[in-house]
């Protein structure tokens, strides 16, 4: 399982995320903002809190979270 070692959001709901492997990706993850805990990162300054937890995936204060799985997922299709 590759994990993320770098992230920074960026404009329009993007990450640009390192992953462990130095791969490098660019992920919109406004398709996956809906309703519940995730609407929370419509407020751009509550999405540009996002952080790496312990598993090496993107998290945000509230509990919303992408496993690093599923966003190397997303980066090997891109």
């Amino acid at each position: 399982m590759e994990k993320i070692i770098e992230i920074k959001p960026l404009e329009d709901y993007k990450l640009w995320i390192k992953f462990s492997d130095n791969k490098v990706a660019l992920i919109n993850v406004l398709p996956f903002i809906n309703d519940g805990i995730s609407k929370d990162l419509l407020d751009k300054k509550y999405f540009d809190k996002v952080s790496i937890d312990e598993f090496g995936g993107a998290t945000w204060e509230n509990g919303f979270d992408f496993c690093p799985n599923f966003l190397r997922e997303i980066a090997t299709k891109q």
